[in-house]
Order: C-alpha cells, then structure tokens, then sequence
C-alpha cells in the first residue's frame, strides 16, 4: 500500500507540473519548513529574471521520494542531509552541487495565550502536557521529528513524551495543530515559530542535544540553466541575506 501511495505522488507532481516544465519553468521542490523563505528568495531572483519559478513543498522525506521516483525537479531544498545523502546514493541528484545553505534550531511552542516559559524538566513537562499531547514531525522518518526525538532523548525527556505524542505529516501541519490550539505543545523549528503569530515559544532545545539542522541544497542531473542560476543566487550574499531574514543561520552571520 505504501508503494502505491509514493507512486500516486509521483504521478500527482509529475501531472500538476507537466505544464510548467514543458514551458522551462525551474521546479523547485524542497522541504515545507523552507516555504516562506524560498518564495521569497524566488520573488527577489525574479525580479532581476524572467526565469519562471515553480515550488513544491511537502516533508523532506516525501521530497527525496518524490525525486528518486521520478519527479521533474531542477533544484531540490531539504532540511536533512540524511535524505540528500539518499538522493545521492541513488543517482537522482548532481552530487558534486551538493551545498549546504543554511542551519535551524528547535524550539518548543504553546498556543500564543499560554506562553508562560517551559523549563525543560520531567515536572514541568507533565504539568504543562496533562492529559495533552506533543505535537511533533513524525520521528522516524522527518527531519524536524528525528532532530526532536534526538533532542529529547540527550534531554533525558522523551520517556516523559513518548506516550503523549501527536505525530505529523511535517513541521508545518505540527505548527499549525499548535496554533488552533489542538494540542498544549508542538517541537518544530525557530523559523517556523516566527512565521505564526498565534504561537509562543516556550523553551529552546539546546543545539549540543541534537545533530546540526542542515539546509540542504543540490540540483538534479537534468538541472536548466536557468536553474543554475537560481540556485547560484540563492548561494550569493543576497540570497543568504534572505535566508538570514527569515532567522536562518548563514555562515558569517549571527
């Protein structure tokens, strides 16, 4: 069954965009965390180009899946160079264009009206969940998920956690879950904490309990022109300006 779900994905991607690549629009396909900041970037290249620019979002791992089955990406953006290293593994990337773009941390949120500071203890974590849940990436196969899993388990948290978790699609279905206020908790990224207005964020994971979030970018073997423009700006000062914006780390800034 799940088989047959990929390849139902593939087929929507490769329907929904037959158009765009037949007229050499670039593909864009990346992970959902990178929505807001990619778009941007995308608005602040076009502006300069009359490339045409076309983004798809989902969770790092239903990305990487995507394009190993096939989907007509130029430049693929994951938050996980564990599912870049995939793509390379089997041929379905230009590894040598592999770079890193840029790098998150993780933070915990509540809904905007309970924002009173988390301190990360077994005490405090049961007292705040009840009999609530955890919102958080599904940890197995997400990134944000298994960057959290990780976290709380260096923490000595995730024994607290593990019965009281609400797994998602993705970071962005977590915030959102946060944000209508369906569950006391979510773990997602800092970036995303910005973006949404109707959560707080109650705790910071310390970066020394997990592996480093990774921006992961690459172009695939077919990659345009035009897509190599792209993603050349989005390695440029202006392009990691963008993302410095957005509250991603860059190198050489703060």
């Amino acid at each position: 069954m799940l088989s047959v779900l990929r390849a139902v994905m593939v087929v929507f991607v490769l329907f929904v965009f037959a158009g765009a690549v037949q007229a050499k629009a670039v593909l864009v396909m990346a992970a959902a965390s990178l929505k807001n900041v990619l778009e941007d970037a995308g608005e602040a290249f076009t502006d300069a180009s009359d490339t045409e620019l076309v983004f798809s979002f989902a969770g790092s791992a239903s990305v990487a899946r995507q394009v190993e089955q096939g989907a007509p990406a130029d430049i693929v953006v994951l938050a996980d160079i564990d599912w870049m290293a995939y793509l390379a593994s089997h041929k379905a990337i230009d590894v040598q264009s592999t770079v890193t773009l840029a790098s998150n941390s993780l933070v915990i949120v509540a809904p905007s009206y309970a924002a009173e500071p988390l301190p990360l203890t077994d005490e405090a974590l049961r007292a705040r969940l009840m009999d609530g849940r955890l919102a958080i990436a599904e940890p197995e196969n997400v990134p944000a998920g298994r960057y959290g899993k990780q976290a709380l388990e260096s923490l000595g948290l995730w024994e607290v956690v593990q019965e009281h978790l609400a797994p998602m699609e993705h970071v962005r279905v977590t915030l959102a879950a946060v944000a209508r206020g369906e569950v006391p908790l979510g773990l997602v990224y800092a970036t995303d904490a910005k973006i949404e207005e109707r959560v707080a964020v109650v705790s910071k994971i310390p970066k020394d309990s997990h592996a480093p979030v990774a921006i992961s970018g690459a172009l695939t073997q077919d990659a345009s022109d035009p897509a190599r423009a792209f993603f050349s700006f989005l390695q440029s000062p202006e392009g990691r300006a963008v993302f410095a914006r957005h509250g991603f780390k860059v190198s050489g800034r703060d």
